[in-house]
């Protein structure tokens, strides 16, 4: 079965975006990028909501080839650009090129039938709203949650008014030069949920 993993930044107070929704106050990394890209070597599909398929594919698709792109830029760019992207999202939005699929309504019920295929895991960026609706139903396998050294007061939470408890493992942490933490929660899914 493919794994869910879900990769998200938060600030120290547990917010993935300021109350603008902008992710500028994280400080990136090349060691941090270099992680996350290994991380995503496990992974052959991205799974995100329509804000975080934006920013994302405003971005990545072109970085890797770009004047003085870094390694990690350019390995990360090879990978963004052979996963295929999946994008929840209530409403409608234009075709895309590239291997993107749009999924408008019963996300979980999706989530689980492509669990059962064939490929590697499948992993968040972020979108705690996509998240959420996944931990409602135990999907989610791995949390990567990176900790930055950063309050912003308000914002986008990361746990958006979960509707379940679980208990996670702690399994590994590893700190950045930049001051950003990340801890790696694993989740027993066949723990019955509180």
């Amino acid at each position: 079965m493919r794994k869910i993993i879900w990769i998200a930044h938060i600030s120290l107070d547990g917010y993935v975006a300021n109350s603008d929704g902008q992710l500028d106050d994280f400080e990136s990394g090349e060691d941090n990028l270099d992680f996350v890209a290994d991380i995503c070597r496990e992974a052959d599909t991205i799974l995100s909501g329509r804000i975080t398929h934006t920013l994302l594919h405003s971005f990545w698709p072109e970085a890797g080839r770009k004047p003085g792109a870094t390694q990690a830029e350019k390995k990360y760019s090879h990978w963004y650009n052979s996963a295929t992207k999946v994008v929840a999202s209530r409403s409608p939005l234009q075709p895309e090129p590239g291997d993107i699929l749009f999924v408008h309504d019963q996300l979980p019920q999706f989530v689980q039938q492509v669990k059962q295929q064939q490929g590697k895991s499948i992993v968040i960026f972020g979108s705690p709203s996509v998240a959420g609706q996944l931990m409602d139903h135990n999907l989610i396998d791995i949390y990567w949650i990176f900790i930055n050294p950063v309050i912003f007061g308000r914002g986008v939470p990361l746990f958006p008014g979960t509707a379940c408890k679980r208990k996670l493992k702690l399994t590994e942490t590893r700190r950045f030069a930049n001051g950003e933490t990340v801890l790696k929660y694993v989740a027993d899914n066949q723990t019955k949920i509180f």
